[in-house]
Formats: structure tokens, C-alpha cells, sequence
């Protein structure tokens, strides 16, 4: 399907699925019905949604959104505007982890780029949890000089500028004192980023979540601790990032 869209309905919700990316569309209902509704000019524009959340998932998870994909469904929900979520399309893999990941900072770019030429008026939210954190903080900060990892330069501020919220779950690229971190902990993850791959350009529209025990994003023992987010910080991450759409 490349170079394609193709629509589908599903009841009052529009799917349009793209090369690589499911995209979900929430009040649409109209635009898809031939004749009816907004002309095409709008109706482009309702596909792009007032808010575009990219969700880039864990190690191992299956294809979509993963754990992490609850914040987004309860932002989308919550906001007043239309929004619409689509997730990376990449390896994810855990072994061997070092390519997974170039990989994705390749995917989660195209995205960025790709919607910020075809929806320019759409403001963007990105999402991440473990490994889906590190590609969106290499995507946005670049690799940095960080040993057995490919590098990466950060995408251009005209694609940045663009973003207006970032959370990150369990990122093991984490460093401890940061403004924008939320949680528990005061240790480094497995890959703390360096001055050269900061993301302290994006403090104000960042929330880093990681606590105490983390086995990746604090160098601790507990892979329960790093499960965890969603379920204590989504009601907090989620005020956090509504905050920022406008609602």
C-alpha cells in the first residue's frame, strides 16, 4: 500500500491506514461518507486532527501501541479536539537491542517528517515507554556519543518546533536531576544521555517518568517497578500533556 491511504469505518471512528501506520481518527464520522460533509480540503484536514499523538512501544511488544497506548486512548478521550494516534512502526527487539533501536529513530523521523508536511497545522504529541522513550529522546536530542550505538543526529528544529509535548516511560537513556523528570529516582539509566544528546531543549514540554529500582531507567533490579507507569502516573502524564494541547 505505499503511497497509498486507504479509509475504514468503524462506527463514529475513522481507521486510515498508511504504509507502516495504523492511524485512528476520533470524530470523523462525516468525512467519510461521499458527497456529504466538508469538502476535500476539510476533510483532509479532519484526518489530520487537531492533535497527532505518536506512540512508539516497548521491547517486545507486539506491533501497535503496547502499554503505553492507555495514555493516549485517555487523552484522546479527555480533549475537546480531535486527535488522532499512531504508533512506530519498528523492530522493538530486546536482543539484539542496539539496531532495534536505530531503527526506530529511522521510523519515529519518516513519522515526524511525514506528518509534519502533510498536517501542518497539526500539533504533535509523542509517547514512549523503555526502548519506545530512548528512539523518541535519539530522534529529538540525537545519539550523542554513546558506545555500541549507531549515530544519529537530532531532526531539525523546523520538525521539533512542531512537538508540543513528550512523555517517556522507563527511558533508559534517563539522567537523574533533570527539571522535567517525574518519579522516584536519583540514579542513571543503562545509557544516560551526555551534554552532547541533551534533551534539557525540551524541558518544558517533557515529562520523564522513572523510579527507584527501575532496571533500565535507574539501573535497579526490578523489572515490576518498570511496568509500573502507566498505571501510577497515566492520570498525571495525562493532565500533563492536555495541559499542553490546549485541552
Amino acid at each position: 500500500m505505499t503511497g497509498k491511504r486507504k479509509r475504514i469505518v468503524l462506527g463514529g471512528v475513522v481507521a486510515a491506514v498508511t504504509a507502516g501506520a495504523l492511524v485512528v481518527v476520533q470524530n470523523s464520522f462525516a468525512a467519510t461518507i461521499p458527497g456529504a460533509g466538508p469538502r476535500a480540503g476539510t476533510r483532509a484536514a479532519a484526518a489530520c486532527g487537531d492533535v497527532r499523538i505518536i506512540v512508539t512501544r516497548a521491547s517486545t511488544e507486539a506491533p501497535g501501541t503496547g502499554i503505553i497506548g492507555s495514555l493516549a486512548t485517555a487523552v484522546t478521550r479527555a480533549s475537546k479536539q480531535t486527535v488522532t494516534t499512531e504508533a512506530t512502526d519498528y523492530p522493538a527487539l530486546l536482543n539484539p537491542y542496539p539496531p532495534s533501536v536505530a531503527a526506530g529513530t529511522r521510523a519515529l523521523t519518516k513519522q515526524l517528517t511525514d506528518t509534519a508536511t502533510g498536517c501542518p497545522a497539526t500539533k504533535l504529541v509523542l509517547m514512549g515507554y523503555s526502548q519506545g522513550a530512548h528512539v523518541i529522546g535519539d530522534v529529538l536530542a540525537g545519539t550523542g556519543q554513546v558506545a555500541g550505538f549507531t549515530r544519529a543526529d537530532a531532526i531539525g528544529t523546523e520538525i521539533a518546533d512542531r512537538v508540543v509535548a513528550v512523555i517517556l516511560m522507563g527511558d533508559p537513556r534517563f539522567v537523574p536531576g533533570k527539571v522535567f523528570n517525574a518519579g522516584t529516582s536519583r540514579t542513571r539509566g543503562l545509557f544516560p544521555r551526555g551534554a552532547d544528546a541533551s534533551l534539557d531543549a525540551f524541558a518544558d514540554r517533557t515529562r520523564s517518568f522513572c523510579d527507584t529500582g527501575d532496571t533500565f531507567c535507574a539501573g535497579g533490579q526490578s523489572v515490576a517497578v518498570h511496568l509500573s507507569y502507566t498505571r501510577k502516573y497515566n492520570r498525571e502524564a495525562g493532565a500533563f500533556v492536555l495541559n499542553r494541547i490546549g485541552g
